[in-house]
């Protein structure tokens, strides 16, 4: 039977290192075994096959695009009792991971958060909550961009320096977009648009119901903020190195933006 691969690493107490890579079938209840101080689950790899019998995003990256053409309004519903009205009417359902961290940040016991991202796409959730690297959330920027494009893409290669995964081939399941929430403002969106490009949710909560003269000046501010920073990537320049000049610059032209920018320059994670 083709069942899924495994990648483990083990460790003491304090350290991690990785000591198999190879296919193993599924175990049962290892990671209680006594003769183990940690184990921690990085990847499995998901037989074509077994994709196959998932119908994953209903809508995907590209028809999501197509629909909305446009920056839409969301909000997050804790609710399950109308999870089933909402697929069967059309909406786009929004994957929380919150919790996630009591099973994925120990870094040598537990799993890895990308191993839940792959059951999330199988799951068929439109948008999937991927940290921010900038944000008030944890998360490194290499490993981060490596379930990035995990969520997004339908081939990826195994890439050492985003992380131990396997090679994943999703056989043309719809892509899920990710979501940077988590203590987003103004002066992130530099960092946002250079990590997380064009296929992604941006999701500012305080970042715009915190703008002194109200929530519609703080979604201008952020709008504003956002197509400087794409308009000058698509020009060339370096979004790392001249970030925080080209907030500065828009903000000269936009009042809401200019008042974010005085409000957020000192919140720092």
């Amino acid at each position: 039977m083709d069942l899924p691969a495994l990648i483990v690493t083990k460790g003491d107490a304090t350290t991690s290192s990785p000591f198999l890579e190879k296919e193993i079938n599924i175990s049962e209840n290892v990671f209680g075994f006594k003769a183990l101080r940690a184990l921690r689950l990085e990847d499995l790899r998901i037989p074509p096959a077994y994709i196959k019998t998932f119908q994953g995003p209903p809508h995907g990256i590209q028809v999501e695009r197509d629909k909305t053409s446009m920056v839409v309004p969301c909000w997050d519903e804790d609710s399950l009792q109308i999870l089933a009205w909402r697929r069967d009417n059309g909406l786009l359902l929004h994957i929380h991971r919150a919790m996630h961290a009591v099973i994925d940040r120990q870094k040598n016991h537990g799993m890895h958060f990308r191993v839940l991202a792959k059951a999330l796409r199988l799951s068929g959730g439109d948008h999937i909550h991927s940290g921010t690297v900038v944000g008030k959330l944890e998360g490194e920027r290499d490993i981060t961009l490596g379930f990035v494009d995990l969520l997004r893409d339908d081939f990826i290669e195994k890439d050492r320096s985003r992380g131990i995964y396997f090679t994943q081939d999703w056989v043309s399941l719809p892509g899920v977009i990710p979501v940077a929430s988590g203590g987003i403002h103004v002066w992130h969106m530099p960092a946002l648009t250079e990590i997380f490009g064009d296929d992604s949710v941006l999701q500012f909560g305080g970042g715009t119901l915190g703008h002194p003269w109200g929530n519609a000046p703080g979604a201008v501010a952020n709008r504003v903020a956002l197509e400087a920073c794409v308009q000058a990537r698509n020009e060339g320049r370096d979004l790392a190195a001249e970030g925080n000049a080209i907030i500065r610059e828009a903000s000269k032209w936009s009042p809401e933006l200019a008042a974010a920018c005085e409000v957020w320059k000192e919140i720092r994670f």
